[in-house]
């Protein structure tokens, strides 16, 4: 405001007789006048980033490629590490370097800790009522703590290890009893992290001979989900259009999310209906853990049966496919490798031997196959753009003008296949990983697989617990070969959870000294 002083001041000097402060319509005018010259100059000299041209009205949407994260990281090539798409009245950024997103995720982390709600999540978490969805704030605190710091904290895991193990035993006699057939990996992997967390949360899993076909269908289900929820959408591009629904993707997702409510409803019920809590004190489970919170209370932000079944549906969406991805592309890629496959085995024999069974307790002990693990999650990143962002204001990103309420994607695909940052970027080396200290926490930039700062996963350390365990256990168990003629291909299908576009099917063949130990 210290020109429009200047300029009044300049006018009543020339003008002493008739001080324009004496008039208070003109000085009104003459200062709006300013105020406005001021706030144009101002927003010339805050540019947004480049990027692609559009057409009238719907901007860039009509060249979007489906594979996203690929034609993000081609238009970074060509626009440099912030692009600006125009998707219908929805202005898109994309974050395509480590350095962005550090400035991003941790300069500027409380600006961008809200997530852009996409309609087919709102219609899957009970309106955004979880963690993922909610908006950053008190109830978003709540959350997170309730599942960081009690559900998901070492000690919570540890408590309820047994379910684990009782689950990944179950998978091995299965797969013992399936000895020389074929075996689809990823429905293998989906159904034992599927019947992990759901004993973690309820007590509850899949046996017998419906195993495999109750793989296929949950699979199939939360795959439908996920489809929808990186599934790009006219609604939310046009608000204006949204009531209408026009690709029925809204009415896609209020049919396949209350098969899954259901699910939560009959548990919750259950619990409910069991007197005076007697039968609840042998409980050891998620379930029961946040149905006392609930019942205790907290005065400034009481816990809702809906958010408990919000987190519910994070838990079960959100950490079933993408871990069983995650070991579909890891099994793949040391198939791929030979070399990698046989350091896997030979450290396992050393840590555990031919006459033990894997335990979770080994998993430290084996850096090997963790550096397996992160270069997997460094090729094949589960969120490839992560969880979409939505700055609360506008915020000044490299000299560039990141607008309130715009959809920010951190292309999380692009920024660890850097070739400024890593050496053979495209090739698989898990050695890479040996000698550095990079974690899944996101605290490197060059390596975000979770995401990082506020809003990253929550069930980081749950999905490492599992990956391993189970890549472990497959692999100390079972040798593993392709049918004969087939091609191992590892090529990926996005969706805002990354997909192998070929299924891996293998044959698997016991490697152990004695039956007991498939049991």
């Amino acid at each position: 405001m210290e020109p429009t002083v200047n300029f009044l001041q300049s006018l009543n000097s020339l003008f002493p007789s008739h001080s324009v402060q004496n008039h208070p319509l003109i000085f009104t005018l003459l200062a709006g006048f300013l105020v406005l010259l001021f706030f144009r100059c101002r927003r010339r000299r805050l540019q947004l980033p480049p990027g692609p041209p559009g057409v009238p009205l719907l901007g860039n949407l009509l060249f979007l490629d489906p594979q996203l994260h690929t034609y993000f990281t081609e238009l970074a090539r060509k626009y440099g590490p912030i692009v600006k798409l125009q998707l219908g009245t929805k202005i898109g950024i994309i974050f395509n370097s480590h350095s962005v997103a550090r400035e991003v995720l941790k300069d500027h982390d409380i600006a961008f800790a809200n997530h852009d709600v996409p309609r087919a999540a709102r219609a899957a978490t009970y309106g955004g009522y979880d963690i993922v969805w909610s908006p950053y704030g008190p109830e978003w605190r709540m959350l997170r703590k309730i599942c960081t710091m009690k559900m998901l904290s070492n000690a919570s895991l540890d408590s309820v290890y047994e379910l684990r193990r009782r689950e990944v035993r179950n998978t091995v006699a299965h797969l013992y009893r399936r000895a020389g057939s074929a075996v689809n990996i990823g429905e293998q992997g989906f159904l034992t992290v599927f019947n992990i967390v759901t004993s973690m949360l309820w007590g509850g899993s899949v046996d017998g001979d419906e195993r495999d076909g109750i793989a296929a269908e949950f699979r199939e289900l939360i795959s439908d989900i996920t489809l929808l929820l990186g599934k790009p959408n006219v609604s939310d591009f046009f608000p204006s259009l949204a009531r209408f629904d026009l690709q029925g993707i809204e009415k896609q997702m209020l049919k396949l999310a209350p098969k899954l409510d259901n699910i939560f409803e009959k548990m919750i019920n259950q619990r409910l209906r069991m007197a005076d809590g007697d039968e609840n004190q042998d409980k050891n489970d998620f379930l029961q853990f946040l149905l006392q919170i609930k019942d205790e209370g907290d005065s400034k932000t009481p816990l809702t049966m809906v958010q408990i079944k919000g987190v519910l549906m994070d838990m079960v969406v959100g950490g079933t496919d993408t871990s069983s991805n995650t070991i579909e592309f890891a099994m793949a890629e040391m198939m791929k490798n030979p070399n990698v496959l046989k350091k896997v085995q030979e450290e396992l024999a050393v840590v555990i031997g031919d006459e033990n069974i894997v335990e979770e307790s080994h998993i430290e002990s084996l850096p090997y196959l963790k550096a397996v693990v992160k270069e997997t999650l460094r090729l094949h990143p589960v969120l490839p753009l992560l969880v979409p962002h939505c700055p609360s204001e506008t915020t000044v990103i490299c000299n560039y003008t990141i607008p309130k309420g715009c959809r920010v994607f951190i292309n999380a695909w692009a920024i660890q296949r850097d070739p400024n940052q890593w050496r053979n970027p495209l090739e698989f080396e898990p050695e890479r990983f040996l000698n550095d200290k990079m974690d899944f926490n996101g605290s490197d930039f060059r390596f975000i697989p979770f995401g990082s700062g506020r809003r990253n996963c929550a069930g980081t350390g749950l999905a490492e617990r599992m990956i391993m365990y189970l890549l472990a256990t497959f692999l100390h168990s079972f040798d593993w070969k392709l049918k004969e003629g087939e091609e191992l291909k590892t090529d990926e299908k996005f969706g805002i959870v990354l997909k192998m576009k070929t299924p891996l099917v293998a044959i698997c063949t016991p490697r152990l000294s004695h039956p007991t130990l498939y049991r």
